[in-house]
């Protein structure tokens, strides 16, 4: 039986991906690197030092460190977040679904934990879930395994009944190395993608996950 839920908070709980690349187009541009939204989705489900090492090695710069790329790029987030951030559809429902189902529910995102903080508080979550963990100190990001493995350590939940859901491929193969099941419930740009085929399951938004395909993955665990 699943006994924990996992969500990954870019893409999936809030409507960060027109932020971020907003975000990287100014500071990016700042230090000489001319980018567009399609550039910006190359690195979806990357940590924000991992873009910023991925950019660097192809178009150096030499204004700015690569660390004070870092800190602008999430001070620009944190204040898109409080004036523009918004709830992707279904999650409030989401969180009605699983309420009193004695589930435990944590965030594993690749975003560092500021941005964390901040959008626990735009969306109003902090009393929804019982852990929030950030990849930003782990060796590896995602689709290393190890922020989810991690943070089922944490919950205390073994890994193989652990439910992640994740918006993009990084995450979905993440959570797949973990040997956890993982609904894939991609973003608009990524609707398409035949690499999430490796997902347990995939919905268009969180409002289509239901008792039924609770069961089902439920089925899947007691059948293995």
């Amino acid at each position: 039986m699943i006994e924990a839920i996992l969500f990954d908070m870019d893409g999936l709980l809030i409507d960060s991906e027109p932020l971020w690349k907003e975000a990287e187009i100014k500071v990016f541009g700042s230090v000489g690197i001319d980018m567009n939204e399609r550039s910006c989705e190359q690195t979806v489900g990357l940590r924000i030092d991992q873009v910023v090492d991925l950019w660097y090695s192809s178009h150096p710069w030499d204004n700015k460190s690569k660390q004070q790329v870092i800190q602008e790029i999430l001070e620009e987030m944190q204040m898109l977040i409080r004036t523009k951030g918004k709830a992707k559809k279904g999650v409030e429902e989401i969180f009605q679904f699983l309420e009193g189902k004695n589930l435990k529910k944590a965030i594993a995102s690749s975003s560092y934990l500021v941005l964390i903080e901040a959008v626990l508080d735009k969306l109003n979550l902090r009393e929804q879930i019982d852990l929030h963990k950030s990849a930003e100190h782990e060796e590896f990001g995602k689709p290393h395994p190890a922020l989810f493995l991690n943070t089922a350590k944490e919950l205390n939940a073994y890994h193989e009944h652990c439910l992640v859901f994740e918006d993009s491929f990084n995450g979905v193969l993440a959570a797949k190395a973990a040997r956890m099941k993982v609904v894939a419930v991609p973003e608009e740009t990524h609707l398409k993608d035949p690499r999430m085929i490796i997902a347990d399951l995939q919905i268009e938004s969180l409002l289509d996950f239901d008792q039924a395909k609770l069961d089902a993955i439920n089925e899947s665990l007691v059948l293995k």
